[in-house]
C-alpha cells in the first residue's frame, strides 16, 4: 500500500508599511518614483550616517498585533543583521532578533478567503491560523535583471517592512491562500498597508515539507522564495507538495533547499542549498535605543478598527442580511463603508445589499472599476431603492434609470424626469387599460376564468405594453384581478 504524505506549510509574508516616509531616513515612499530619487546618506550607508526611528511605523506595527491579536512587547529592540546583498548598500540590515515588537497571536480564517473552488470543501471551518512573531524591519533596493547586467533601484531601501511570521500551522495550499487573503483584508482595514502583492507592497516566502501520514516530526524543509500572487503561492505549493512526495516515494531524499517558482513553467527550480542556518551575526543596533511602546499604546488601541470578522457579524445582525452577503460586503472596507451610508437612506438593507451585489458589482466589473472610482455614490442609490419603493417607478424602469446613472452620474429622480418614466398610478387610467385588455385577449380570459390563473400574468403584461412600461404593476394586477370577477 503506497504512503500517504502530509504537507506543513509556515509562511513568512514581508509587507511595507503605509508610511510618508522611510523606516530610519526621511525619504519619501512613494512607488513608481524615478529610479534612484528618493535616497539620502542613511538609506543608502553611507559611513557616518545615523538612523532614525520613525514612530509611525512603530504604531502601524503594534496595530497591526492588536488585529491579530499579539502580545505586544513593552519593550522591543533594533539589531543588525549582517549579510552582503547588492540590494542592502549598507552590508548589514536593520532588524530585530530576540526582543521583537509582536508575539503569538494568529490569522482568522474565512469561507469566502478561500478559493471559490474550495469553498465547499473547507478541512478546517474557522481556522486561526498561530503566528510566531511580528518583526519591524527596512526594506531592501530593488533589483531588476537585464538580458546582460541588472540595475538597482535604490529608492525601496529604508522602507519600513514588517515580517509576519506563521507557525507550521497552515494544511494545504488552499489554506495558504485564505491566510493570505484573510491576512491581506485585516491588513488593509487597518490602514497600516496597501498590501498590493503586484507593486511588491506584500511578498511571502514560503516553507513546506511532507511527513509520512502518522508521524509527527516534521519533513525536510524547503523554501520558496519570493512569490508575490496568493494564486501563484497555491500554485507553486501544490507542484512542490507533489515533486517531495514523488521524491521520497521513490526513495530519494530532500535536501534543505530554497526554490523559486516559475509560473509560466507552472514548476519550482533550485536557487541554493542550504548545508546549515545562516550565522547572520545580530548583535543590538548600536545607533537606537530600545523602543518602549507604553508611550503610545493607549492610543494605538483607539485605532483598532472593527475588523472584518466583527463587521460581518454586525452586518448580520443590524441589517438582517444573509452570512454570505455579509462576508461579500465586508471582503471590501471601501465596499462595507459604501453599504452602510446607503443603508442609512433606506428602510430595506436586504434589497439596498442586492442591488450592490448584484446589479453594482456587476457594472463596476464589466467597466473595469472599483467601488472607490463609482459614479453613483451611496446616497443616490438609497434614494433610487426609495423612488422604486415608493411606486414612482417600477423594478424594470430602476434598472434602466441605474445603468444612466452609472454612465452619467445624475440623480434618479432627474432620469425619471427627462425620460418621462414616472409610473401611472392613476386608478381610472389603469383601470381603462385593463378593460381594453380583456376586450383584446377573450382566450386569456376564458382560461383564467376556467382555473388557469396564470392566465392573468399575460394579461398584466398587455397592460403595461398598453402603458408603455408605465403602469403600476401592483395595482394592474389588482384591477385585474377584480374586473376578472
Amino acid at each position: 500500500m503506497a504512503t500517504r504524505y502530509i504537507p506543513t506549510i509556515g509562511l513568512e509574508v514581508h509587507v511595507q508599511l503605509k508610511t510618508r516616509s522611510k523606516m530610519f531616513c526621511g525619504c519619501p515612499v512613494e512607488y513608481g518614483a524615478e529610479p534612484n530619487s528618493h535616497t539620502c546618506p542613511v538609506c543608502l550607508g553611507y559611513p557616518g550616517a545615523l538612523p532614525v526611528m520613525n514612530e509611525t511605523a512603530l504604531r502601524m506595527t503594534a496595530l497591526t498585533g492588536l488585529m491579530l491579536n499579539c502580545k505586544i512587547a513593552e519593550v522591543c529592540k533594533f539589531d543588525r543583521k549582517n549579510y552582503f546583498y547588492p540590494d542592502m548598500p549598507k552590508n548589514y540590515q536593520i532588524s530585530q532578533y530576540d526582543r521583537p515588537i509582536c508575539e503569538e497571536g494568529g490569522v482568522p480564517l474565512h469561507d469566502l478567503a478561500y478559493p471559490k473552488d474550495a469553498q465547499k470543501a473547507i478541512q478546517h471551518p474557522g481556522k486561526i491560523v498561530k503566528l510566531v512573531r511580528i518583526h519591524l524591519e527596512e526594506d531592501v533596493a530593488k533589483s531588476t535583471h537585464f538580458e546582460t547586467s541588472t540595475g538597482i533601484d535604490f529608492n525601496r531601501a529604508g522602507t519600513p517592512l514588517m515580517e509576519i511570521v506563521s507557525e507550521p500551522d497552515i494544511d494545504s495550499p488552499e489554506e495558504a491562500f485564505a491566510y493570505l487573503s484573510a491576512l491581506q483584508q485585516i491588513l488593509v482595514y487597518g490602514g497600516v498597508s496597501d498590501a498590493d502583492m503586484e507593486k511588491g507592497q506584500m511578498r511571502c516566502d514560503c516553507n513546506v515539507s511532507v511527513r509520512p501520514e502518522g508521524t509527527t516530526e516534521l519533513g525536510t524543509k524547503i523554501e520558496i522564495k519570493n512569490m508575490n500572487t496568493i494564486s501563484g503561492v497555491r500554485r507553486a505549493l501544490a507542484f512542490e507538495i507533489e515533486r517531495q512526495i514523488e521524491v521520497l516515494s521513490k526513495g530519494g531524499s530532500l535536501a534543505q533547499e530554497t526554490r523559486r517558482w516559475d509560473d509560466g513553467l507552472g514548476q519550482t527550480s533550485l536557487m541554493r542549498i542550504k548545508e546549515s542556518a545562516h550565522d547572520y551575526r545580530y548583535f543590538p543596533e548600536p545607533d537606537l535605543l530600545p523602543v518602549d511602546t507604553r508611550v503610545f499604546m493607549e492610543e494605538v488601541r483607539k485605532q483598532r478598527p472593527e475588523l472584518p470578522a466583527e463587521k460581518r457579524e454586525r452586518f448580520v445582525q443590524s441589517y438582517g442580511i444573509t452570512d454570505y452577503d455579509a462576508a461579500v460586503l465586508a471582503a471590501d472596507r471601501a465596499l462595507a463603508d459604501y453599504f452602510e451610508l446607503a443603508a442609512r437612506g433606506t428602510s430595506k438593507p436586504k434589497a439596498l445589499a442586492n442591488w450592490i451585489l448584484n446589479d453594482l458589482l456587476s457594472a463596476l466589473s464589466d467597466a473595469g472599476e472599483t467601488i472607490r472610482e463609482c459614479r453613483v455614490t451611496a446616497a443616490q442609490l438609497a434614494a433610487l431603492l426609495s423612488i422604486i419603493d415608493s411606486g414612482t417607478i417600477n423594478a424594470g424602469q430602476g434598472k434602466a434609470v441605474f445603468a444612466d446613472m452609472l454612465r452619467t452620474g445624475k440623480d434618479a429622480t432627474v432620469i425619471v424626469e427627462e425620460k418621462g418614466l414616472k409610473q401611472e398610478s392613476d386608478l381610472g387610467a389603469i383601470e381603462a387599460l385593463c378593460q381594453k385588455s380583456i376586450d383584446a385577449n377573450p382566450k386569456a380570459v376564458e382560461e383564467y376564468r376556467g382555473g388557469k390563473t396564470a392566465s392573468i400574468n399575460f394579461l398584466k403584461g398587455q397592460v403595461m405594453k398598453l402603458s408603455q412600461g408605465k403602469a403600476n404593476p401592483a395595482i394592474v394586477g389588482e384591477i385585474l384581478a377584480r374586473l376578472l370577477g
